[in-house]
């Protein structure tokens, strides 16, 4: 199978009739063999009774149905786990996206070897203060933070080859970083291509503030796992090392303070009076807990790469 096409959806119930239309319009005129995953993400309209009727009267289109809102990953990685084609392309059931898109993108990936190509929505057609600023800061953000370059991590159509998609696991609010996710699982050819962008024609934009905060708190777990997730000891154990240092310094001073002040025959406090006393016990107990949590991150990584080395080598009769 060529193409396998993945859209999460939430209450588009609209637009599904025409984005089905356009996309087997596409697929017919390029004879591509394909399949059309439609992701419904605990609609409240009437998006699954159509993706039914739609599925009745073209094999080619399947149906998955969340029982309630899950987020948009875990919709990708429902569509991801069932998809079956060489290229799978993702994209939103807003009719932003443009299908006539898909043969480029494909092209990209079969042709000129891309494991991933991602859209860039170069010229915009959404609210320049609450979403394409926000986006713009995100977006330069992302590409320092991870060190992948691409201009829009947010465009929803993307182009990945099938081992890559099998290769990642998508949680959370994560779906924003799949190419960074994507290079850290060891894929490296990531392109991008400028798409364009159609203005809104149903419906309302699922996009707001919780979704912006969101992304940058999960821009911090991707940079924490792209840099430290193979070492966490380098990151909790510096810190650690350098919070226990400043306790031992400080309880160094204290006891030199103590000591001066007995032998000259001034008046001493007792050490718990003493401000420094609780700074030392504090930063050494938190170094100590830091020191800590950097030990067992190494044994938990250690004990699944075994896992993973074990599993490497099995062999079935």
């Amino acid at each position: 199978m060529n193409l396998s096409i993945v859209i999460p959806l939430l209450n588009e119930q609209e637009s599904l009739p025409e984005l089905h239309q356009w996309i087997v319009k596409v697929m017919t005129t390029h004879n591509y063999s394909y399949e059309v995953i439609f992701i419904d993400d605990g609609s409240t309209d009437d998006s699954w009774e159509i993706i039914e009727q739609l599925s009745a009267e073209n094999p080619n289109v399947k149906g998955i149905k969340f029982l309630r809102n899950y987020g948009k990953s875990q919709a990708l990685h429902a569509g991801f786990a069932k998809a079956q084609g060489d290229v799978i392309i993702t994209m939103d059931a807003d009719l932003q996206d443009s299908p006539d898109e898909i043969p480029d993108l494909y092209d990209m990936i079969i042709n000129q070897k891309f494991d991933l190509v991602s859209g860039w929505k170069k010229k915009r057609y959404d609210n320049a203060v609450t979403k394409n600023l926000p986006s713009k800061l995100f977006n330069w953000a992302a590409r320092k933070t991870s060190g992948v370059y691409l201009n829009d991590f947010n465009c929803g159509l993307k182009a990945y080859k099938n081992v890559v998609i099998k290769n990642i696991e998508v949680s959370g609010e994560m779906h924003r970083y799949i190419p960074v996710l994507a290079k850290n699982a060891g894929f490296g050819k990531i392109g991008e291509k400028v798409v364009i962008h159609q203005a809104r024609k149903y419906g309302e934009s699922k996009f707001g503030i919780d979704r912006f905060v969101n992304g940058f708190l999960d821009l911090i777990t991707i940079w924490f796992l792209s840099k430290y997730g193979k070492r966490p000891m380098h990151l909790f154990g510096a810190f650690g090392v350098l919070m226990f240092l400043v306790g031992f310094i400080s309880t160094g001073i204290i006891i030199a303070l103590k000591l001066i002040k007995l032998y000259s025959g001034y008046q001493t406090i007792l050490v718990t009076d003493n401000p420094l006393f609780y700074i030392a016990l504090t930063t050494m107990i938190i170094g100590t807990q830091l020191f800590l949590a950097g030990f067992l991150g190494e044994i938990i990584l250690r004990t699944k790469n075994n896992e993973e080395r074990y599993k490497v080598s099995e062999t079935t009769n």
